[in-house]
Order: C-alpha cells, then structure tokens, then sequence
C-alpha cells in the first residue's frame, strides 16, 4: 500500500529501526500489558519526535507526525495512542514555550524531554463519560510556593513507564471561584501512585491504568493558568493542544484501518471496484488529518481553526470506522478465522469514537457553530 509504505519511511527517518523491532513481535504480544513497545520507542528517539530542533528535538512537522503515527498504529495500536498522549502533552509545553506566557522554564523541561527521552503521560480528563477533556479530574489548594494536588486520573496512558505527568487541576481563584491550571509532575513525587484500571484486552499494551495523586506538592514553575473566554472558547494553548491531540489520535487508529487495508490488498481476491473504494475512504480520512496539520503548521489556534479540525477529526472518524468494516468483508471469513489480529485490528479501529470529544457530545456545539456561533466546550 504506497502511502502506507511511505509513512513508513518517515517512521524510519526519524525513529530508525524501531517498526523492524515491532516486527519481529506478534501483534497479540505487542498488544498485552508490559510489551516492550514503549521502551523501543523510548529507545529509537521517540520522545524527542515533535519537539522542535530548537529545543533539541527531532523537529518532526505536524504532517510528517501524521506519518509516523499512521506507521506505529499499523504496527503496534497500542503503542500509537500511548505515544500519541506523549505528544499531546509535549506539544502543548512547546507552544507554551512560544507564547508571551512562558516562564523560561519550558525550554528547559523540552531539551531535557528530547536529550532524556522521557515519556511523559496525559492526565486530561479523556475517558470520562459526560466530563469534557479539559475538566479537571484533581483538585489542588495553593501553598506558599506552589499547590498541593489530590485526585485520581483514570484510565492514564504510560502509566506505568511515565517520566512526568502532566494535567489539569482545579484550584480555588481569589474571586472566591474556582480556576483551571495546568501541571507538570515528575512521576517519582511523593504521592504520585498507579493502580491496575484497564480491563478489556482490546487497546491494553498502552498502559491505561489509574494515577492517583495524594498530597502532592506540584511547585509554581510547573503550573500554567488556562483562559476560558466569555463565550467559552478556548484559549490559544489549549485550542492548539487540542488540535495536536485530535489529529494524532485519529493518526493512530488511521494506522489500523490502513492494517486491515493492505492486508485487504494483498489477498488479491479484490477486484478494481473494491480495490479503489477501499483506497478511495482510507486517503480520504488520511487528508483530513493532513488539514489539521496544515493548520498547526501555518500556526493557527483560533477558535475557527479548531472548529475546522473537529469537523476533520469526526469525518476522518466515519471513514476510518466504515474503512475497517469493509476491509474485513472483503478478506472474508476465512481470514478473519485464520488470524487473531483481523480481528484485532477490526475491534481497536472502533475505538477512535471513544476519544473526547465524542460526536454526540459536541453536536449541539457544532449545530450552534454551523449557525454562526464559536464553538463551545462544555
């Protein structure tokens, strides 16, 4: 599959050797609790994939993480949405780092993420039915210095291979209110604890267990307050953290769909008409996302360019859902029998709906944008 094969090149480019190494391990392994997926991909430069080179990163573009993501999620599912909340996290430190807000300590936690590779894990409140993903699912109370958190987040990717954590928090606002503030916490602090959570085999190689954060002093120069507008747009950091999250995350199950895809392809039992319906959904979901790396890559975190990638991210969505069915019908049962991973790749591909924010819980959102109004987040 041409541009399968092409993403893989990428992927070589900047973590060489690593889809070799996945390779040489069955899917069924690669995708259980304690694989070795995360420490290859800490070991072939993973960490250090998006951080811009000026920042001693690989300085990956949004389009080529595209790539690379697309090749680990045809490889290694689980791997390609650990990695993915890895970069979330990361991407929203270097823009941070870029805005008028930084604190000079960014670029310092950057170059030590890519120098290090240091994996670092998405404590956001994805997961959560009916909790938006920037609500914060901890709470803190300010100390001299800094806060003390409490709270738990469930489930957390890299949960148990993470360097640092890094998440939302509610804390008390002088207006007698609450505010939201970002954190960053070394994963040794005292307080910081994991817990098994994930119970279904389906997705379970990406560590998704529970973090509990009990007592823990989370320092100043680790917090960033966030801006909520007064229509309830978001912010610039937020809305491009945004963007990087949808995109890659759509990346990964992309991935998988394009899995089942090629191995459609090479049965050779397709005639011209499936062959190009098949390549026809599958690109298509493909440029969608490549939209949203346009965006990012022309620097726009407006309130439009993140409602642009929504629309991205639930059409890519539908493709990939409908692509993976089809894929599937077409190998035939036999297959489907015969392999563990059809069915594998089949059930993770549907999993791309579970990703905030779901479809069903924006559409009022959308309808109301489509109409001329921001796009709000509840």
């Amino acid at each position: 599959m041409r541009t399968l094969d092409e993403a893989r090149e990428v992927c070589e480019r900047y973590l060489p050797g690593l889809l070799a190494k996945l390779a040489e391990i069955p899917l069924t392994e690669l995708e259980k609790p304690g694989n070795p997926g995360l420490e290859l991909f800490r070991a072939s430069g993973g960490p250090a994939l998006v951080i811009p080179k000026s920042y001693s990163g690989s300085g990956a573009t949004p389009l080529e993480a595209i790539q690379v993501t697309r090749a680990i999620g045809a490889a290694a599912p689980s791997l390609a949405v650990a990695s993915t909340m890895h970069h979330f996290s990361v991407a929203t430190i270097f823009t941070l780092a870029e805005s008028l807000r930084s604190s000079g300590v960014e670029w310092a936690l950057l170059e030590g993420i890519a120098t290090q590779n240091l994996l670092v894990a998405s404590g956001f409140a994805e997961g959560n039915p009916g909790q938006g993903i920037l609500s914060p699912t901890v709470s803190g109370v300010r100390k001299d210095g800094g806060i003390v958190v409490s709270g738990s987040k469930r489930p957390c990717s890299i949960s148990r291979s993470m360097d640092l954590l890094s998440a939302s928090v509610s804390v008390p606002a002088q207006d007698g209110g609450s505010e939201t503030v970002l954190m960053l916490v070394p994963a040794q602090t005292p307080g910081v604890s994991v817990h098994p959570f994930w119970g279904s085999n389906v997705l379970a190689g990406a560590e998704s267990d529970e973090v509990r954060l009990t007592d823990v002093f989370v320092d100043d120069r680790l917090l960033v307050p966030t801006d909520i507008g007064e229509q309830g747009e978001l912010d610039e950091l937020q809305t491009v953290g945004f963007m990087w999250f949808e995109m890659l995350i759509t990346s990964c199950y992309l991935g998988m769909a394009s899995a089942l895809v090629e191995r459609a392809f090479a049965s050779r039992k397709l005639g011209a008409e499936q062959v190009t319906d098949l390549g026809v959904r599958i690109e298509a979901a493909a440029q969608l996302l490549e939209g949203i790396a346009r965006q990012l890559a022309a620097k726009e975190g407006d309130n439009a360019a993140l409602t642009k990638a929504m629309i991205a991210r639930y059409g890519a969505q539908e493709a990939i859902v409908d692509t993976a069915k089809r894929a599937v019908e077409a190998l035939g049962g036999m297959a489907f029998i015969g392999s563990p991973d059809v069915a594998y790749l089949a059930a993770a591909c549907h999993c791309v709906s579970f990703h905030p924010p779901s479809k069903a819980g924006t559409s009022r959102a959308l309808a109301a944008n489509f109409a001329g109004d921001v796009l709000r987040f509840e």
